[in-house]
């Protein structure tokens, strides 16, 4: 590790993080509307963002500080375990396929902006839609903070985040200036900033993996002698628990875990509040379709990117020393074997692909707030000025609880906190998913098998320990009656369906009030501009 301020390298990342701190104010500009002060301007861009603006905007949104820091950082240190990212974006997509676009179309028909105006409307339930709501915000949290962690991870070995000997405001205020740079544009463009960073986020991050993948194996002498490295470090003993430290590949025992980790990340995906969001940005049902089906493009990056893990083993990062934190095994791997001025590149990309999702993030938390808190109990009478001003103030409220996520939680391996809020966010998925295709099941019944799902997924949760912290510390646990280690959060999932059903047959029989549907089966099909969509009326102004 090198001493002191990389000069060079710190110049030319703060050269890029200013240059898209000003794109994101002047994106306020871009396809400006009459009617700027409308929720679905700040909040959606004006629902008209065509292909490659949507694929560029889903990009920055879904790949993120996450993926250039936690996934190789497991991979650093357990092994084979941290590849579950790669399968499970590869099976998202066909599985987003059926649904997503049935989505656009009944949002677009209906002007709903957040996945729990979709749940109002399907059910005619306040109270389901306000418990898809609040954990959407809750799973959103630890996700900010989690591109957070990724831009202090950064600036430690730029030598500016003051190490693990500095006071807790030297220490955190890389955090601290993250906030003020994302409240600041944020607040001010909307949507239409991170959709405009996002060209720049995803062109650097796509140069910097093809540069690494081809220049790092030829310093370290090829991809054999990388191999070679990893499995020598993962077949090491641990003291502690008489096993190895990791694996090259996954065993027998890995593969319940490994599978139904995956299965399940896959389904959460796109329940996060933020993939919705760009979703129903896009300008057609068929924008969203092409999408989903040329977005595996990012799945293959990803998985040259989680190799950098075992780049960082070969290359000695972290070597000899306790304790080591593996969230700076990329960036640190970037400045040993970069020249500084590409290292800066690097960290450039890490920085702006913290910003570009944590800025969405906060949007779609917001506006989850304003429309299925404020409007929808606080003040039904609201207009749409006053719910873009509520979004805006609580965009910025959204982000000092990320902060508070990140400052007192373990931060060791941050992809914990992703994981868990994928537990909770799974937890929605048969509320949404369901509704697009059915209307079988009761309100009631879906309401108490999220219930069930949140507290057993939380539970289990918090009983697992890591070397690092004593609660949440992993996502896996023995799933009931297989006796198999796997996912919380599918565990969760499959109680959630059961109880959700048994309830579903046992209300039906007792004639339970079911709701008001306000859908129709000609909504789900809907394209722009088909008769009777509601943003020709007043919710969405015209694109300038």
């Amino acid at each position: 590790m090198k001493d002191g301020v990389n000069t060079v390298a710190l110049t030319v990342f703060v050269l890029f993080f200013a240059a898209v701190t000003v794109m994101g104010f002047l994106a306020a500009r871009w396809r400006r509307a009459d009617n700027a002060l409308h929720l679905d301007e700040w909040g959606l861009g004006g629902r008209s963002f065509g292909t490659w603006v949507t694929w560029f905007l889903l990009g920055g949104d879904l790949y993120t500080a996450y993926t250039f820091v936690a996934v190789p950082a497991v991979i650093y240190g357990a092994g084979a375990a941290g590849f579950f990212a790669v399968p499970y974006t590869i099976i998202a997509y066909p599985l987003v396929f059926l649904f997503l676009p049935r989505l656009w179309s009944v949002s677009h028909r209906h002007g709903y902006v957040t996945p729990a105006d979709f749940v109002r409307g399907r059910y005619g339930s306040r109270g389901l839609s306000l418990a898809v709501a609040l954990t959407g915000i809750l799973a959103t949290m630890p996700y900010i903070a989690l591109q957070l962690v990724g831009i202090q991870a950064v600036l430690d070995v730029l030598g500016v985040g003051g190490g693990a000997s500095a006071g807790w405001f030297v220490k955190d205020l890389p955090l601290f200036v993250a906030f003020a740079v994302l409240a600041a544009y944020t607040y001010s463009s909307g949507l239409r900033a991170p959709a405009l960073i996002a060209f720049v986020k995803d062109t650097l991050v796509y140069l910097v993996i093809i540069v690494a993948v081809v220049y790092i194996p030829m310093r370290l002498g090829g991809y054999g002698q990388i191999f070679d490295a990893a499995a020598h470090k993962f077949s090491a003993v641990n003291p502690a628990t008489g096993k190895p430290v990791g694996s090259l590949v996954s065993g027998p025992q890995a593969q319940w875990g490994y599978a139904t980790l995956a299965l399940g990340s896959a389904m959460a995906l796109f329940m996060y509040p933020h993939s919705v969001t760009g979703v129903l940005a896009s300008r057609s049902r068929d924008t969203v379709r092409r999408n989903t089906a040329i977005m595996p493009a990012y799945s293959l990056m990803l998985g040259f990117l989680a190799l950098l893990g075992f780049m960082a083993i070969k290359a000695g990062v972290g070597s000899g020393v306790k304790g080591y934190n593996a969230q700076l095994a990329v960036p640190q791997l970037f400045e040993d074997m970069f020249p500084s001025w590409f290292a800066g590149v690097a960290f450039a990309a890490i920085g702006i692909g913290a910003l570009v999702p944590a800025a969405i993030m906060s949007i779609a938390a917001a506006n989850l707030f304003t429309r299925n808190v404020y409007k929808e109990f606080l003040k039904p009478d609201a207009t749409p000025a006053q719910e873009t001003q509520v979004s805006k103030a609580v965009s910025l409220l959204v982000k000092v609880g990320a902060l508070a996520f990140v400052l007192g939680m373990d931060k060791q391996f941050a992809i914990n906190l992703q994981l868990l809020g994928g537990i909770w966010i799974l937890q929605t998925f048969v509320s949404i998913v369901a509704g697009l295709f059915t209307r079988w099941f009761h309100r009631w019944a879906l309401l108490a098998g999220w219930a069930a799902g949140m507290v057993y997924g939380t539970w289990k949760a918090y009983g697992i320990a890591s070397p690092t912290t004593k609660h949440f510390g992993g996502s896996s646990t023995v799933i009931p009656v297989i006796g198999e280690i796997g996912y919380i959060g599918l565990t969760a999932f499959v109680l959630n369906l059961a109880v959700a059903v048994v309830l579903t047959l046992v209300l039906r029989a007792a004639k339970a009030p079911e709701g008001v549907d306000e859908t129709a089966p000609g909504d789900y099909t809907a394209e722009a501009g088909d008769p009777g969509v509601v943003e020709e009326k007043t919710l969405v102004a015209p694109a300038g």
